[in-house]
């Protein structure tokens, strides 16, 4: 059991979650005071010793269902529901259940050979799994379905997801919840638009999110059997929120992007003043060391050193916010102004082939999302046609600000530089590199990408101190940490 945990925790941290091996000790640890036998406690256990973060936790959940999807059928002698089928006289079923309850082997079926039962036997398997809440019954339904609709061939490069929408599909269950809400109102005598009406609703909704994690169940059982637990954790692995690529990301995952920036700009401010108050030393005081020299006679054995005195960095941001790269950009500004405490000045600057300075948003601002919505709407950032000029843009700002750019500013360009070829006026960036502190131009494409088509960010690149690949919070926190 200790090795098969072991393979749990590998395929937990390839999923990406820092599981240390302190917290493998402290799963080892739990595994010893619960049964093994008990798939929900072992699975609770499991999470309570390696889970750190609620946004962890839907990748552990996937990771522990296909990990042990395998495993919990073989060694749970009630995975497998059967059904006691009339065979014909070669032997092979005759497509008629002699016993709906009762036991035969449905799971055999080679996955897209159609099931022994028919639409309206499973729909009447159903509706009495739903009423009576039995978990039998309810696999049974689950694996009938997948044999009747998922379609599902070995060796066919399809995901889960597929198949289980096929499946979904086919079981109507908006028509099953409306059915059984019927059935439950005139059984229980419940009024419409009552209490009792909304909580029959969650209740069957509840029954119904039962179903499908059963479908689901079965379709990841069988893509398991068909491809090994290896392969199918891999092509079923979802990144972390930290770990989504901001430029790629779809609508559900920007919300949870937006959910989790927050408590990661208060910990990543508290890191960043944690490092300013303890940090090195401040440089040799002659003065003091002499005098505390005097007592040995002039020799210095003493040492003293100024008190530490760590500037605060000033921050001027040049965002591009043109299709894609907005999202990136949207982050970006959010997180910096998030922690803005942590920097003596904080300047904004967005642009397409036009530039605005947006700083004024943010001012008196408690949520920085709300200035990055008044940027999204007010900011004044069309020239022309409204498609990325990096040069124009860039040569606008140093007309208009390029002189309020002193030695104490690092200089923050957030793009792809894809220009639409045009004019790279790089010597903008080279003279912002000559008057500011540091240059750093932060691009969310893959490297891979850069100077492929209209990008230009090699002729920016030679006059920066750095450019990075940050297409994550993960990358961006790792790059905002190191500011200070």
């Amino acid at each position: 059991m200790l090795d098969l945990l072991s393979g749990f925790v590998v395929e937990l941290r390839a999923a990406g979650l820092p599981v240390s091996l302190t917290e493998h000790l402290d799963a080892a640890e739990a595994m010893h005071h619960i049964s093994l036998s008990d798939r929900s406690t072992l699975k609770a256990a499991l999470a309570a010793t390696m889970v750190k973060s609620d946004d962890h936790y839907a990748a552990f959940d996937l990771a522990f269902e296909v990990f042990f999807a395998m495993r919990d059928d073989q060694n749970n002698d009630e995975g497998d529901v059967d059904l006691d089928l009339e065979l014909d006289d070669d032997g092979a079923p005759s497509g008629k259940p002699t016993n709906l309850q009762g036991k035969g082997n449905l799971k055999g079926q080679g996955g897209g050979g159609g099931s022994d039962l028919t639409p309206e036997e499973l729909a009447e398997l159903l509706m009495k799994a739903l009423v009576s809440q039995d978990a039998t019954l309810l696999r049974m339904v689950a694996q009938g379905a997948v044999n009747r609709f998922a379609g599902m061939e070995p060796g066919r490069p399809v995901g889960g997801t597929y198949y289980l929408y096929r499946t979904l599909r086919n079981l109507d269950l908006e028509g099953v919840t409306a059915k059984l809400l019927d059935q439950q109102r005139l059984e229980k005598g419940v009024k419409p638009e009552s209490l009792d009406e909304r909580l029959l609703k969650a209740e069957i909704a509840r029954r119904i999110e039962r179903v499908k994690k059963a479908v689901e169940a079965e379709i990841r059982k069988r893509l398991v059997e068909d491809r090994g637990t290896e392969a199918l954790a891999k092509s079923v692995r979802k990144p972390l929120p930290e770990d989504i690529d901001v430029m790629h990301a779809t609508k559900d995952e920007l919300v949870v992007l937006r959910r989790v920036l927050q408590p990661l700009s208060r910990k990543l401010a508290v890191r960043l003043a944690r490092r300013r108050r303890h940090g090195k030393r401040g440089a040799l005081d002659v003065r003091q060391t002499v005098r505390r020299s005097l007592s040995t006679g002039g020799v210095p054995l003493d040492p003293r050193f100024k008190k530490p005195r760590p500037s605060k960095p000033e921050i001027i941001v040049i965002a591009d916010i043109s299709g894609s790269v907005a999202s990136f950009a949207r982050f970006t500004l959010h997180l910096v102004h998030a922690i803005s405490s942590q920097f003596s000045k904080v300047r904004s600057f967005v642009f397409i082939d036009g530039i605005d300075e947006v700083t004024r948003f943010f001012d008196g601002v408690d949520d920085p999302a709300e200035a990055v919505y008044r940027i999204n709407t007010e900011a004044d950032v069309v020239y022309l046609d409204g498609h990325s000029d990096y040069g124009h843009a860039l040569r606008s700002f140093h007309d208009r600000w390029g002189k309020e750019v002193t030695k104490k500013a690092t200089v923050l360009i957030l793009g792809d530089a894809r220009n639409n070829y045009h004019a790279s006026e790089a010597w903008v960036v080279a003279d912002l590199a000559e008057k500011a502190r540091h240059v750093y131009w932060l691009n969310p494409e893959p490297r891979d990408y850069w100077g492929s088509g209209d990008s230009i960010i090699f002729d920016y690149a030679q006059h920066c101190e750095g450019v990075m690949e940050c297409r994550t919070l993960r990358q961006l926190e790792a790059f905002v940490g190191d500011l200070s």
